[in-house]
């Protein structure tokens, strides 16, 4: 009920179609219940009395009965269905405008395929609930309810003796419910993990092609294919033990009608009419019990599906927009870190006690060893992750008083691992600065140095790459990235690891392009090769998540440290040997 109470809001808008469902519903149940009145009245009439010229009409009148509790089926079903689609459409876009703003915190702990799991099995389920479970469980209860009463008035002693089944039934029917609820729960837990399993088997194909792990993938999969289905085999198992339990109940209804309403008929307490009319209404009373556990059964699917859902809704982002967040302007690209600590989901920090304060238009150079916190750092400006201490303020202005969304309009950033989504190079770049002109999409690819790579295709900017880039080489998916992040023109501009699989050559010509584009604003540069970070403003060097050395170039390469040492590792050797051949260094 709690679940109910939390879904109802969702129908609200579609109510009307809602109680012209149930309108329908109850016009087509009094339909079914004057058939077999129709039926006694023309067996009283024909056998009774005799009277033969009353056949036809009756046969008409149960015709025109049927036909019209057709129309109203029909429209029933229509309208619940109509309405059950706009709840569906509206919870799976909530789940999705929901995912979307959730924190990186989040995805660091969460499965792709079982996300997807959630938005699409778990709201199929409901959706199947919502529709043609609705429509059939009010149909059906409307039937029992109506035929139970119609036969108490017309016999209460027969009616009686035909529902003696209905204690046993509702006993049943408590117990099936009780166990197909953890059942349903476990079937719709592990088509989670099913699809979660084929999503990374078929996003890593070419991992596992690499190791030669095709088989030991296939085994995985048979295992979570085969426990999805045992545990469906489980709870069909009891489904079908229970289902066919309670029509076995039922049919001792019929059973008893047969036997006292026979000994009735032939002491004359009835006519043969009410008999057939009340084995009638038995006979359609046993398929609404026959599906109550159906019924039943899809409801507890769906409210298995649905807690899983609004488990989905009720998690809280990591990073939390203040209700009186101020929209930013345009910055001038200040930024300071005050006593920054960061650590994820409360292990050990990342980051240990951080001050940093770059002015204006200034680059700073980020280095490290691997795990140093270089892209904790980073990722806490565009207010990725928010710090467990101290604070990170843009213009003077702490990031946690300001939009998200008015944040990253300043901030271009090259992720370490690049995406591309399954559209046109244009798109993928323009994909910031959506209402970018082409003449706008050009210069950053240019800026990029990946314009003549693109002029070189069949369809150039229109050609439509696959799923996360693949066609492409990774260092075309990077000057790619890069573009994308340049079109923004943003007076922030982050580069986590931004030419690290490009070559040498095209990394010397990005270098000469962005150090153009790269006038005027605040660029934090991240990168394992030293060659990308001499020409910075500020290098800062990271050791265990603290700043071990800060300065140029040409101070830190005077000190004895990590900076010296990184030195010594990767460009000394190469200017020696440049300096022996007599090549400029």
């Amino acid at each position: 009920m709690k679940l109910l109470r939390r879904l109802l809001p969702f129908y609200r808008p579609g109510w009307h179609l809602v109680v012209l469902s149930l309108l329908q519903i109850g016009l087509a149940t009094l339909a079914g219940l004057a058939s077999p009145q129709i039926v006694r009245w023309v067996v009283d009439k024909v056998l009774t009395e005799g009277r033969w010229s009353y056949l036809l009409p009756g046969a008409a009148a149960v015709v025109c009965v049927a036909v019209v509790q057709g129309f109203l089926r029909y429209g029933q079903r229509y309208t619940m269905e109509s309405v059950s689609q706009r709840v569906i459409y509206e919870l799976r876009s909530r789940l999705y405008r929901h995912l979307q703003n959730l924190s990186f915190g989040f995805y660091d702990r969460a499965q792709t395929g079982e996300l997807m799991s959630r938005v699409t099995a778990d709201v199929e389920a409901l959706r199947q609930a919502a529709g043609m479970g609705a429509v059939n469980g009010m149909m059906h209860l409307g039937s029992i309810v109506g035929i139970t009463t119609t036969m108490l008035l017309m016999d209460w002693k027969l009616a009686l003796v035909s529902l003696i089944f209905i204690p046993f039934l509702a006993m049943a029917l408590t117990r099936f419910t009780r166990l197909s609820q953890p059942a349903w729960r476990r079937v719709q837990e592990q088509t989670a993990k099913l699809t979660s399993t084929l999503q990374e088997g078929i996003a890593g194909v070419r991992v596992v092609r690499a190791f030669a792990q095709e088989e030991a993938e296939i085994a995985k999969f048979e295992r979570a294919n085969s426990a999805f289905q045992a545990t469906n085999l489980k709870a069909i198992r009891l489904q079908s033990f229970w289902t066919n339990y309670m029509n076995f109940l039922a049919a001792l209804g019929a059973v008893a009608v047969l036997w006292y309403g026979g000994r009735q008929v032939m002491n004359g307490e009835i006519s043969v009419g009410t008999l057939i009319a009340f084995n009638t209404y038995v006979a359609n009373l046993l398929n609404p019990i026959r599906m109550v556990s159906w019924i039943t059964s899809m409801f507890i699917r769906a409210g298995a599906g649905l807690t899983r859902i609004f488990e989905l809704l009720d998690t809280k982002s990591d990073v939390l927009e203040k209700a009186d967040a101020r929209e930013l302007g345009r910055l001038t690209g200040q930024v300071t870190l005050e006593h920054i600590s960061f650590s994820y989901e409360g292990q050990e920090q990342v980051l240990d006690h951080i001050d940093l304060e770059v002015a204006p238009g200034k680059r700073v150079a980020v280095l490290g060893m691997t795990g140093s916190g270089k892209s904790s750092l980073i990722n806490l400006i565009p207010r990725f992750y928010d710090p467990t201490e101290g604070c990170v303020l843009v213009d003077g202005t702490d990031v946690r008083d300001v939009t998200l969304e008015s944040l990253r309009h300043n901030i271009g950033i090259v992720l370490q691992e690049t995406f591309l989504f399954s559209t046109t190079l244009k798109e993928n770049i323009a994909y910031g600065k959506p209402g970018a002109t082409m003449e706008e999409i050009v210069t950053a690819a240019k800026a990029a140095q990946i314009h003549e790579f693109i002029h070189s295709l069949p369809d150039q900017y229109e050609t439509v790459v696959g799923e996360r880039g693949v066609g492409l080489s990774g260092g075309q998916k990077q000057r790619v990235a890069i573009a994308r992040a340049l079109l923004m023109d943003t007076p922030i501009l982050i580069l986590d690891e931004s030419t690290s699989a490009v070559d040498v050559a095209t990394e010397h010509l990005i270098k000469q392009a962005m150090d153009r584009v790269m006038q005027n604003r605040t660029v934090f540069v991240i990168a394992s090769r030293l060659s990308t970070v001499m020409n910075a403003d500020m290098v800062v060097v990271l050791e265990r998540g603290r700043i071990v050395q800060r300065g140029t170039h040409a101070e830190l390469i005077e000190q004895e440290g990590l900076y010296r040492t990184i030195y010594d590792l990767q460009l000394k050797p190469a200017e020696e040997y440049k300096a022996s051949k007599g090549v400029a260094v």
